[in-house]
């Protein structure tokens, strides 16, 4: 017995306890073992009726090195991967194992989402698998410094991005970006009407463009571009840090730049459509409306060549 009176179990070893659940003996191996003499299924070929757009493997977390031309400028971050490639009508699969093969192989100097090294890391996939295409899509948080308008207090923001790039042996690379990030929005229609006040919110602006294949992260950071243009369309930008001077100075910014969703969407459209490295885009801002039970959301898209 023990201190509370609860009497002691005599449990069977483990081999037996397995036993008890379902475990059995292994039964005769009878199939090779050597991976030359095991058949592959995989790289069967026969006319499977149709060509297939996107095979491979994804909801991969993995650890990925970020740069910036912002504080911090190198920071580590945990990307969501998705690999793929097409699959012709006459073969019946891919081979799984070669994308890990390859993501491996990168995380070993450490794995960064420099445009240049994804463009290179895609291709090479792309032969790896001995296929004409390949694609890589990575989903992660992005920190940056932001300091507070008045006493400069500082602490991070982050924004979700996104990075796909494309490699076609006959056509090359199609590369987009993207991002979401959080601003605060004020009712235009809510300060017109009312005595005093207005009420506000917080939106969500979500972009994704499609990069200039000739484009040169030395030349400019896509990350800082994105975000500026949704940042400085909005009613005012968030902070993680706010004084009583600092939150003062952020409620009048936001008075003085009222903004419905369309607004911000045609705002951010005209800073995107300035960038000669953007071929198109398109811009998402929903508000989480704080007089109504719903959102409000508006969506603009656009292609420039």
């Amino acid at each position: 017995m023990n201190s509370n009176n609860t009497p002691q179990k005599t449990l069977p070893n483990k081999q037996e306890r397995h036993k008890l659940f379902g475990s059995v003996k292994p039964g005769p191996k009878t199939k090779p073992v050597d991976k030359e003499n095991m058949k592959d299924l995989q790289n069967m070929q026969k006319d499977f009726l149709f060509e297939l757009n996107a095979v491979g493997v994804t909801n991969i977390k993995h650890p990925i090195i970020v740069n910036s031309d912002t504080s911090p400028n190198t920071q580590t971050s945990i990307a969501t991967i998705t690999f793929t490639s097409s699959i012709n009508q006459m073969s019946k699969g891919t081979n799984m194992s070669r994308f890990m093969e390859q993501l491996a192989t990168y995380n070993e100097q450490g794995f960064t989402t420099d445009l240049v090294t994804l463009k290179q890391f895609v291709k090479e996939l792309a032969e790896r698998l001995g296929q004409r295409d390949a694609t890589i899509e990575l989903k992660f948080p992005w920190f940056y410094e932001r300091q507070s308008p008045n006493t400069n207090l500082s602490g991070l923001n982050h924004t979700d991005l996104m990075i796909r790039i494309s490699y076609h042996r006959e056509t090359g690379y199609q590369i987009k970006v993207g991002l979401s990030v959080l601003i605060t929005t004020l009712c235009p229609c809510s300060k017109e009407i009312s005595e005093y006040s207005a009420h506000n919110q917080r939106g969500d602006v979500s972009i994704e463009v499609e990069l200039d294949q000739s484009f040169d992260e030395n030349e400019g950071d896509w990350k800082l571009a994105l975000l500026e243009a949704a940042e400085s369309n909005a009613s005012a930008r968030l902070h993680p840090i706010l004084k009583r001077p600092d939150e003062k100075t952020v409620t009048e910014t936001a008075y003085e730049n009222p903004r419905f969703v369309e607004d911000m969407a045609r705002l951010v459209a005209a800073d995107l459509y300035e960038m000669p490295f953007v071929t198109s885009f398109t811009v998402t801002c929903q508000n989480e409306e704080s007089i109504h039970m719903h959102d409000a959301i508006a969506t603009l898209s656009y292609q420039k060549h």
